[in-house]
């Protein structure tokens, strides 16, 4: 791993430090502006949480995107096409409206992450169960199924939300937006230990993905149990994407746009190398963006709409792209 790690090119070794320095600018900025001798001490608790929380979250969103990205590959997917999203609304949204926006599995920021985490993974590994069961091990029959549920979960969203009372609606309205504003600091160290095994796991998969990038027909010609393989990765693309949802919410747009820029920023195709990019990229998008909201917008929107729209847009130049090269 460490002789992956440090054997880049010059070219991309100074592309490295530019975004890292990049990163380290932002952060210190995001913590530094505005202390005073008087509230160093209440900021300083305020957003060292923050940047820690925006530093894990848009790696895991990164990471799995690209694991992902090469399981299935394919540029433009991420892991939103599973359904994780739109259950993770479905979830709220249900307890909103049957028990309220005052319960405290909404109002408790450590019931809420227990049980939002919960459910998306046993739901997870119900829906694998059931299709790995049936040997339909064809991971576009996995993408279809998924995008099929996520169709149906939003559906159900959509109708319990109509029939919500207009006052406990905002409770609603509010998780459906990824936020770095109140982080529940209590559920960060259960988060960490999920992130560092899922992480540290997969790291002896990444020769292997990047093997697997060549496409399935030249991994399994290449000696890779494809299948196998696929099923375990999946399992970490799963872990990594409900964690980040249940602490902040859904951020839909971060991994495609991330993923896609280390790939065009970076010459090289190892997936050591491109996670490390991408880390680094995520950490300037959130950083730099909640940056954005409370200096220059001044809280008027969520960071998340911003990632969602530049996000967007560049979805459908990847889209337009893809048309004109075909």
């Amino acid at each position: 791993m460490h002789k992956q790690l440090f054997n880049i090119k010059k070219s991309d070794a100074r592309k490295f430090i530019i975004i890292a320095l990049l990163a380290v600018v932002l952060i210190a900025a995001f913590v530094f502006i505005g202390l005073t001798p008087k509230n160093y001490s209440y900021a300083l608790s305020r957003r060292l949480p923050k940047i820690y929380t925006m530093i894990m979250v848009g790696g895991m969103i990164g990471f799995s995107s690209l694991i992902f990205q090469t399981v299935t590959n394919n540029h433009i997917l991420t892991p939103s096409v599973l359904g994780l999203d739109s259950l993770y609304m479905l979830l709220n949204t249900a307890l909103v409206f049957f028990l309220g926006s005052t319960n405290q599995w909404i109002v408790n920021a450590n019931s809420n992450f227990i049980i939002t985490l919960v459910v998306m993974l046993g739901a997870s590994v119900v829906f694998y169960q059931v299709i790995f069961k049936k040997r339909s091990q064809n991971i576009f029959f996995i993408l279809l199924v998924g995008i099929v549920v996520g169709t149906l979960f939003e559906s159900f969203t959509t109708f319990l939300q109509v029939l919500t009372d207009p006052t406990e609606f905002l409770t609603v309205q509010d998780k459906s937006q990824a936020s770095f504003n109140n982080i529940n600091t209590n559920v960060l160290w259960l988060s960490t230990i999920i992130v560092i095994l899922t992480t540290g796991y997969s790291m002896r998969y990444f020769k292997v993905l990047d093997v697997m990038a060549l496409g399935r027909d030249h991994a399994i010609n290449l000696g890779v149990a494809y299948d196998k393989t696929v099923k375990k990765l999946l399992v970490v693309v799963v872990i990594l994407t409900a964690v980040a949802t249940a602490l902040v919410g859904p951020i839909t747009f971060l991994g495609l746009l991330v993923v896609n820029i280390a790939r065009y920023f970076i010459e090289s195709y190892k997936h050591s190398h491109l996670s490390l990019a991408i880390w680094l990229l995520s950490i300037v998008a959130l950083v730099g963006g909640q940056l954005l909201v409370e200096r220059v917008l001044n809280f008027g929107i969520s960071v998340s709409i911003i990632i969602n729209f530049i996000g967007g847009i560049y979805f459908i130049y990847l889209l337009m792209k893809g048309r004109t090269e075909g």
